[in-house]
């Protein structure tokens, strides 16, 4: 199994933006600890022979967890499954929850790698997306975070229509001048039942500029390469012995299991996913029963799947993976399927890989479903 995902429900508030799974409620934080715990003992005759390459605490914030609460964790993990010892371990976080206290103590855990979730150096964006933390701190957080982790991503967020090329510029500078050697950076999108979309449905936010969103995405492009940073994934860049390893072998169809509410497990060919209710789930693990659903995903679904992961990377897709997976006629379907995205310059055929090329990235998603299985 290639990692371990773990879902922390908490915020502190509720970003315009997101539709992730979480609550502003951390009354049961105690009883959830011990309900994720029970769920990784629960599983562990899952993994019984496979050596964890990573392990990935997201959420909601992960943050908002004591340290004593992350070490409680982690030593379920260690007790009950094969860990690498050189395996890639990532906590997300928020810059308003690492004073240098907290990060000390952190650098003293199992954590190697942090994300820290910054979407912007400007107020009035962080303002406009309701974050929890104010300029100065996410400045002052990546200060402090980078004398004690070597290991450290932070996410950006363009395509706001109120951000001008100029601020967008700015904010990848001031990333650099930390010296961080990877970004997530991703266009902001209104998700359906955000507050995003009341704002904008009731004309009291701008509504989204596609033209604007592809201008932020030129400028990421020019400056990550100027800093020498490499675009190995859509919304992925960096130095690659910075690669994030446990995103990258979700886009490489990798296994891997995910526990807490909402989370999804893939084992190769069923996907299953747990409860999204904080509640429901803590009683469920309470009577020792994971409470999720799961599906067998046809070969439609698993060869589109890997269609839209792999042409999101640098590696592209593997024709000799097509072939053995799914077989010659559907490799042959492809490559006909293909034709004129190859025609136009947005993909290529490069050592029996189709890749897209730099001027298809932003177009990505659009030419991954036009090569779907219907």
């Amino acid at each position: 199994m290639s990692g371990i995902y773990i879902h922390i429900p908490f915020c502190k508030k509720a970003c315009h933006y997101c539709n992730f799974h979480f609550s502003t409620n951390q009354n049961s934080k105690s009883a959830f600890i011990k309900a994720v715990c029970n769920e990784l003992v629960l599983r562990k005759s899952e993994y019984t022979s496979e050596e964890i390459q990573s392990i990935y605490f997201g959420g909601g914030t992960p943050t908002v967890l004591e340290v004593s609460e992350l070490n409680t964790i982690f030593q379920t993990v260690y007790e009950h499954y094969k860990v690498s010892d050189t395996s890639e371990i990532t906590l997300e976080a928020n810059p308003d929850d690492l004073d240098l206290e907290k990060i000390k103590r952190l650098a003293n855990t199992k954590i190697n790698r942090l994300s820290i979730g910054i979407q912007s150096f400007h107020e009035s964006d962080l303002t406009s997306m309701n974050r929890a933390h104010s300029a100065i701190e996410a400045k002052k957080c990546l200060e402090i975070a980078t004398a004690y982790f070597d290991n450290i991503t932070i996410d950006l967020m363009f395509g706001m229509p109120t951000m001008s090329i100029e601020q967008w510029r700015q904010n990848l500078q001031t990333a650099f001048g930390f010296g961080i050697k990877h970004l997530s950076c991703y266009a902001l999108t209104v998700e359906p039942k955000t507050a995003l979309e009341h704002f904008i449905n009731k004309g009291s936010h701008p509504p989204m500029d596609d033209e604007l969103s592809a201008s932020h995405f030129e400028v990421l492009l020019e400056e990550t390469l100027a800093q020498g940073l490499t675009h190995y994934e859509t919304c992925s860049f960096g130095h690659p012995d910075y690669f994030s390893r446990h995103n990258t072998s979700y886009w490489l169809g990798k296994t891997y299991m995910g526990v807490g509410p909402s989370a999804h497990s893939f084992d190769g060919k069923n996907r299953s996913w747990n409860l999204s209710n904080n509640t429901k789930y803590i009683k469920s693990l309470e009577a020792n029963v994971r409470p999720f659903e799961s599906e067998e995903l046809s070969l439609e679904n698993r060869f589109n799947e890997y269609i839209m992961t792999g042409l999101r990377t640098i590696w592209g897709i593997s024709l000799d993976k097509i072939e053995a997976d799914f077989g010659a006629d559907i490799k042959s379907q492809l490559l006909e399927n293909s034709k004129k995205f190859r025609s136009s310059k947005t993909l290529i055929l490069e050592d029996n890989h189709l890749k897209i090329t730099r001027i298809g990235k932003f177009l990505s998603d659009g030419i991954a479903s036009d090569l779907f299985l219907v």
